[in-house]
């Protein structure tokens, strides 16, 4: 099932879900109870948003071997984990907002595991049981500040550098799905998931190893190889198989700014 939230000029953010071309809201959390009502509503007649409200984004580095040779890093023997912060979401359609810090942001384009159920320490066996579903996420980043920075908080922590969407599919097999990224009509990444150093229930062992995983975290798998920069004006796409397409516009700061 394909899970959702938008809003529509009468109604405020909540949780929905397709059925084709249609929308019908959720009653109830969907990490809990919740009953689906009809679906009465157009797609194209709703606003998509971030499909949900994490408390934490984890972001996996490093977990293409090809993405890690063409930045010159090593292959790493445990998973390289950082966090972006909540406020970087942004929703399906809406701009990628390039900082004035910065002068090359390039995008990543990744297989986002959204989290069902509070775990610590879990169980290998018992890992894919908190998984609540899928979704896509373009890990933004200002390549120029981490280098320099050598952390990654700045590079990547940025308003609007985590486009995410445009729904959860809930019933999905991340094992080998095809993922490919384009601006504009330039292809620019391409690769499995199969490619994926450390898979699913392996990256959910480790980060609830050190953290407590809870209904509606992300965990960010990681990027193939081909990121590249962004400029304004252009417009991203990424498509996983079986989830969908997540496209956002670029523009700069000074685009988004209000005129007097």
């Amino acid at each position: 099932m394909k899970i959702l939230r938008f809003s529509t000029p009468d109604l405020p953010p909540r949780f929905g879900w397709l059925h084709e071309d249609r929308v019908g809201q959720l009653d109830g959390d969907p990490f809990n109870a919740y009953r689906r009502l009809d679906p009465d509503l157009q797609v194209d007649s709703v606003t998509l948003l971030p499909p949900v409200q994490p408390s934490k984004i984890l972001c996996v580095g490093r977990n293409f071997e090809a993405h890690a040779r063409e930045m010159d890093n090593p292959v790493d023997e445990i998973p390289l984990l950082f966090l972006k912060p909540p406020s970087s979401l942004t929703a399906p359609g809406s701009p990628i907002v390039l900082p004035p810090q910065s002068r090359q942001v390039q995008h990543e384009a990744e297989l986002a595991v959204v989290i069902g159920k509070q775990g610590r320490w879990i169980h290998p066996d018992a890992a894919m049981d908190h998984v609540f579903g899928y979704t896509i996420a373009n890990d933004v980043t200002a390549r120029d500040l981490q280098h320099t920075d050598r952390l990654f908080t700045r590079a990547k922590g940025f308003d609007t550098f985590c486009p995410l969407g445009p729904w959860i599919e809930t019933d999905y097999d991340p094992s080998d799905a095809l993922i490919t990224c384009h601006v504009g009509d330039e292809l620019r990444q391409m690769a499995s998931t199969r490619d994926m150093i450390f898979t699913v229930p392996q990256l959910i062992v480790f980060a609830s190893s050190i953290m407590t995983l809870m209904p509606g975290d992300l965990i960010l798998t990681g990027t193939p190889a081909g990121v590249g920069d962004l400029t304004p004006g252009v417009s991203v796409s990424i498509t996983i198989e079986g989830l969908g397409t997540l496209t956002n516009p670029v523009l700069s700061e000074d685009e988004m700014r209000p005129t007097n």
